[in-house]
C-alpha cells in the first residue's frame, strides 16, 4: 500500500483535490499537494481544477432544468432553437438533430473533443468553432450518420447544444450556468468563464500533463465551455452528485 503523498509522486501528480461522499452527505473535501510544481502554494479545498469532460454532464443538468421549465423540448429540432448557426445540410440532406440525440452522442456528429488554447494564443468564437475556421483547431462539426441510430462520443455535438441554448436563452453561457446550476447548488468555487476570471489568478491549479511539467500559461482555454470549460472543485462537483 502506499500513501497519498506516494501515490501521488509516483503518478507526477503536483496536486490533487478529493471529496469523499458518505451516506448522501459530503463527508469532507480536501486539497494536497501543490498548485504547480516547483512551487510552493498549497492547494486548498476551494482551489478551482480544470474540469475537462465533466463539464458535459454539469451543463446537461442546466438544460434538463430548461426542460422542466417549459423553455427547451428534448425532442424539438435543433434548428428551431439556433439562430446564429444551423447544423448544415449534408449532400442535400438536412438531419433532424435534437438535445436528447446531442446529449446522448447520438446525433452523428463529428469531432470527439478539444485540445483547447494556451493564453497566448489567439481563441476562436464558438461560431468559429462550430465552422472550423480559423483560428479554430479543429475540423468543421457536422452530421455524418444519421441521427439516433449509434452512440459516437462528440464534444462537437455539446457544442452545437451550447450555442442553441444561448441563442435561445439569451444570456452568455456562464452566467447562464451559473443562474441555472452553480449558485442554486452553492458551487462558490466554480466558473465557466473562458479564459477563468482574472481575480482567481492566484488561486487556479496548473495543469500538468506529463511527468510534472506545467503547461505553457498554466491552463487551456475553451471556448467550447459546455463540453470542456468548467473550473470547480471535488467539494463543488460532490455538490451535483449528491442534489
Amino acid at each position: 500500500s502506499q500513501t497519498l503523498a506516494e501515490r501521488m509522486a509516483r503518478c507526477h501528480t503536483p496536486g490533487a483535490s478529493i471529496a469523499v461522499i458518505d451516506g448522501f452527505d459530503l463527508a469532507w473535501a480536501a486539497g494536497f499537494g501543490l498548485l504547480r510544481a516547483g512551487a510552493a502554494e498549497p492547494v486548498t479545498p476551494s482551489t478551482p481544477f480544470q474540469a475537462a469532460s465533466i463539464s458535459k454532464p454539469v451543463f446537461a443538468l442546466a438544460v434538463m432544468r430548461l426542460v422542466q421549465e417549459g423553455v427547451l423540448d428534448l425532442d424539438r429540432d435543433v434548428n428551431d432553437y439556433l439562430t446564429s448557426w444551423r447544423v448544415p445540410a449534408n449532400d442535400g440532406w438536412q438531419p433532424c438533430v435534437t438535445l436528447r440525440h446531442l446529449l446522448s452522442h447520438c446525433a452523428g456528429m463529428t469531432v470527439d473533443g478539444f485540445p483547447g488554447y494556451t493564453p497566448a494564443e489567439p481563441v476562436p468564437t464558438l461560431l468559429q468553432v462550430l465552422d472550423g475556421t480559423p483560428p479554430a483547431n479543429t475540423a468543421p462539426i457536422r452530421v455524418n450518420v444519421l441521427p439516433g441510430l449509434s452512440y459516437r462520443y462528440s464534444g462537437g455535438g455539446t457544442t452545437v447544444a451550447q450555442q442553441a441554448v444561448v441563442d435561445h436563452v439569451g444570456l452568455p453561457f456562464p452566467q447562464l450556468m451559473r443562474e441555472l446550476v452553480l449558485e442554486p447548488l452553492g458551487m462558490n468555487d466554480s466558473t465557466f468563464e473562458q479564459p477563468p476570471p482574472a481575480a482567481w489568478a492566484g488561486r487556479l491549479a496548473t495543469g500538468h500533463p506529463w511527468k510534472s511539467r506545467p503547461l505553457p500559461g498554466g491552463h487551456h482555454v475553451y471556448p467550447e465551455m459546455a463540453a470542456a470549460g468548467l473550473w470547480t472543485t471535488a467539494g463543488d462537483l460532490a455538490k451535483v452528485g449528491l442534489d
